[in-house]
């Protein structure tokens, strides 16, 4: 069996012969074009589908990617541009709006840089509560186009909501949850102590006891949310009711003051409102049945 014949090698034999005669050089030459013929041809890819087409280059990714970043950096622009307006608007007129935020009490200040903390902090606070609703409307337009129908269709309807519930949780926690647990907590501290209330404390003190209570009354919007993308129904928020109000008091006991007063007056609303998104899910459940059952 001829070990040069099957793979078309020449042997050094071979190749002396060759170079000795012209004719076996030519040969040879042609030979090797022949075989490169070949392996070209094999490379190219078949008309009929069967040979491998090339990796196309991710062009339109890339372009994608680049819109959707460019839209993000408008939004972004867009929100920092409102809340730096709302941020000059309430600190120009900080005298106008200071006392309703004191609500009458006697605040110290212990350093020349408290002042500063202490203006920046509320003016921060109460502009971005006021650009909220743009905020809102900016990150709306930005997820909007990569939301499925259902997704997008429930967000555009309950955006309002959503906004109003925020409100009258802080609205809940300024006027029923802030007064009554500074006015136990000091009470408690003055049968002691000399109470001083510094600045800092009090903004500290006044923002835990509002802006967690407007985020946590967004809960109804959340399990409606839930339901019309499958998760939640209103049987598996009944059968963990038990396990949902433990879970409730805890972050009841996390945001506010660590009086039992603060807690209990948290407790209640939250309470309510779960059973609120119960009887709200089981509403929309037995509609789409209905719609279900008409269509059909």
């Amino acid at each position: 069996m001829d070990p040069y014949g099957e793979n078309k090698l020449i042997s050094p034999l071979h190749k002396k012969k060759a170079s000795k005669d012209p004719a076996g050089q030519e040969q040879q030459k042609a030979d090797s074009e022949t075989e490169h013929e070949t392996v070209e041809v094999s490379k190219k890819p078949n008309s009929s589908g069967g040979g491998q087409k090339p990796p196309e280059e991710p062009e339109d990714r890339i372009e994608t990617l680049v819109d959707h970043l460019g839209d993000l950096r408008k939004q972004l622009i867009k929100s920092a541009i409102v809340f730096l307006f709302f941020l000059l608007l309430v600190f120009s007129t900080l005298n106008f709006w200071f006392p309703y935020v004191v609500k009458g009490n006697e605040l110290v200040i212990l350093g020349p840089l408290e002042v500063v903390k202490f203006y920046t902090s509320i003016s921060a606070t109460m502009a971005l509560g006021l650009s909220l609703p743009f905020l809102v409307h900016f990150i709306w337009q930005f997820v909007k186009p990569g939301l499925e129908e259902t997704e997008a269709k429930f967000l555009g309807v309950y955006s309002p909501v959503m906004l109003l519930l925020f409100l009258f949780g802080v609205a809940f926690g300024y006027f029923v949850v802030n007064p009554l647990s500074y006015q136990f907590l000091i009470g408690l501290g003055a049968a002691n102590f000399d109470v001083m209330i510094s600045a800092n404390e009090y903004v500290h003190f006044l923002i835990m006891t509002t802006i967690p209570l407007g985020l946590l009354f967004e809960m109804p919007i959340l399990a409606l949310f839930l339901s019309s993308i499958g998760v939640l129904t209103s049987i598996s928020m009944k059968k963990v009711r038990k396990w949902s109000y433990l879970g409730l008091a805890i972050v009841s006991a996390l945001i506010t003051p660590p009086d039992f007063l603060s807690q209990l007056l948290v407790l209640v609303p939250m309470a309510g409102l779960y059973e609120a998104s119960i009887y709200i899910v089981k509403k929309m459940e037995a509609r789409n049945e209905r719609m279900e059952d008409t269509t059909v």
